[in-house]
């Protein structure tokens, strides 16, 4: 593979969060090798401008330093040059997330995106990375966990290691360091769990054993009959913290963020909301190994990580996968009926509390994540709407739908099989995939299903209307009710604390503090004369009526205001979603729908 491009990455100093990095050109372009960074990552759909996190670059070919000048934020030309042409740089990397790189002397995280700069005109030869081992006693037990190919090492350590192409390089994100390791097969197919940082009592068996079942529910949703997985080896790599969540898809693992409390703990049994939420994480970006690495938007194929890449159909590909994978988890028996309708309840709750949602669809939501849902701001709850938490109701609304209208013999399950059929199973086959366009969704939706759907396409996701779930819910014998008596008086806001102090994050619009005045970042101080502990003014307004008139002191920036105003109405939705037990025909119905 003499044409192949050679990556060398380590450190010499993890205190500084460096990493060193060396990229080598065979053959250089003849008129100036151009070199560039990715500007995002795909799944965070945000201009991030990883270049900015490469301390200093330098190139040198045959000994002699090679003249490197910057044509813009995120990309280098060089000099021409006979060859070979390495660039050496440094890359900041202290950034605790799944999106980009994170080093010191626990561990190490890096995505492609963030440390390996692309060869552009040679992006489709293969990329070779020697994985370095850093020098010191703090890293003789450290280990190498990533889904990139080996080439030149050991499962598990440091070496050599392939990727076809610089798109596949970059969508195999790698941990290094002295982590938890279990491993199990699902149809197959081994699938690790990595787990890094301090985790009492884990138990990985409990573990494996949820997310197996899991893994083989989804697996066989999409291959009924094959049971084949798209993917020879799968890895979950948890970064395990004191508060934190988040996960990032890539084709063959996924990158996760959690609090190690929501983590399974030996000896306990009960299903704790944290870890039922932890396993909802790895059931969603798991289901994403088809639905957006495999069955994408037209506008991802391929990706352009220079610009934003716009879609209107986010709703799909997040709010579909948002609704399998809590449905994944009664699915596979992990959680039992109730519990899974509790998270129906929540999300329905959320979507409601947001009066954004009647001024923006979930299509209009998708092609604004670049600049609004990823940008999101103190007046974000009154201006727009998740495509991923209505687009998981869509979802819901569609399947429920579907399986109504065709009495049964179509869901929402057929599309999504069609969707892989016809778009995903291809994409990475040499006779070519594509994606899917803007205009073939609902016409793909009615082909699959045999209904006319362009009705609920207008109102429910290039519209803004609410989604009729109580009517929709009712034959399958789940009762919708909102359970909120609507005495409570409330301020109308969402508080944060800061540095003690109750501070407002956001002012619900309609609210008592809206129609007072009060804004965003104003820190309560007294109603009423009474102090209002950090946690917030409920202990206090639980002596009050709504409509009972209130004085409440607040510091805006450094100047102390007066706000005398009548409290409101809480109006938080508090929709329950509860199992009937009659007729027998609907609960069949919610059988074949929820244990199918």
């Amino acid at each position: 593979m003499s044409n192949a491009i050679q990556y060398r990455i380590t450190s010499t100093d993890a205190g500084a969060h460096l990493f060193e990095v060396s990229l080598t050109v065979a053959n250089p372009a003849a008129d100036g090798q151009v070199f560039s960074l990715p500007a995002w990552i795909p799944g965070s759909y945000m201009i991030r401008e990883f270049a900015r996190n490469i301390v200093q670059i330098r190139a040198g070919s045959n000994g002699k330093k090679i003249t490197l000048k910057k044509r813009d934020k995120h990309s280098w030309q060089a000099a021409p040059c006979s060859g070979p042409l390495t660039l050496s740089y440094q890359v900041y990397a202290w950034d605790l997330s799944v999106r980009t790189a994170h080093l010191d002397q626990t561990h190490a995280f890096f995505n492609g995106t963030s440390v390996f700069l692309r060869v552009e005109g040679q992006e489709h030869v293969p990329h070779i990375v020697d994985m370095v081992r850093p020098a010191g006693d703090a890293f003789k037990r450290w280990r190498v966990a990533t889904a990139l190919p080996e080439l030149k090492a050991k499962r598990y350590g440091f070496g050599t290691y392939i990727a076809a192409d610089y798109d596949e390089l970059i969508d195999h994100p790698v941990e290094q360091g002295n982590f938890a390791l279990a491993t199990f097969s699902a149809h197959g197919v081994a699938h690790d769990i990595v787990i890094t940082g301090q985790v009492p009592n884990l138990d990985m068996d409990r573990l494996s054993a949820d997310l197996k079942k899991i893994c083989e529910a989804q697996i066989a949703f999409f291959e009924p009959k094959s049971r084949r997985a798209p993917m020879s080896r799968y890895v979950f790599m948890t970064l395990a913290v004191g508060d934190g969540y988040g996960g990032l898809e890539h084709r063959a693992s996924t990158a996760l963020i959690c609090a190690r409390s929501d983590l399974p703990v030996k000896g306990k049994a009960a299903l704790s909301d944290g870890y039922r939420t932890y396993l909802g994480l790895c059931s969603h970006e798991y289901f994403h190994t088809w639905n957006v690495k495999r069955i994408k938007p037209a506008a991802f194929a391929p990706y352009d990580l220079q610009n934003e890449n716009y879609t209107s159909l986010l709703w799909l590909f997040e709010g579909f996968t948002s609704y399998y994978d809590d449905l994944f988890l009664v699915r596979s028996g992990v959680i039992d009926t109730d519990a899974y309708l509790k998270l129906v309840a929540k999300t329905v709750n959320g979507v409601l509390r947001g009066t954004g949602r009647r001024k923006q669809s979930v299509a209009e939501s998708s092609f604004d994540a670049w600049v609004k849902y990823y940008r999101q701001d103190e007046n974000a709850p009154n201006a727009i709407v998740s495509y991923y938490t209505k687009g998981s109701l869509v979802a819901l609304a569609l399947d429920l739908t579907i399986r109504s209208e065709t009495n049964g013999k179509k869901s929402l399950d057929d599309v999504m099989r069609a969707l892989w059929q016809t778009c995903g199973r291809r994409f990475y086959a040499r006779d070519g995939g594509k994606g899917i366009a803007e205009d073939e969704v609902e016409t793909l939706f009615n082909e699959v299903t045999g209904l006319k759907l362009k009705r609920f396409f207008d109102r429910y996701i290039r519209g803004t209307d609410d989604l009729p779930l109580e009517q929709l819910l009712a034959p399958f014998a789940v009762t919708y009710a909102d359970t909120a008596k609507n005495t409570k008086p409330s301020l109308g806001v969402r508080l944060s604390r800061d540095n003690g102090d109750s501070k407002i994050a956001s002012v619900y619009e309609g609210g008592a503090a809206h129609r007072a005045g009060l804004s965003a970042g104003d820190r309560l101080v007294a109603l009423d004369g009474l102090r209002v502990p950090a946690a917030g003014p409920d202990e206090l307004l639980n002596r009050y009526n709504v409509n009972d008139a209130v004085t409440l002191h607040v510091f805006r920036r450094d100047e102390l205001l007066t706000f005398t105003f009548k409290l409101s109405r809480d109006d938080a939705p508090q929709v329950a979603l509860t199992v009937q037990s009659k007729p027998v025909a609907a609960t069949r119905k919610r059988t074949a729908w929820l244990e199918k």
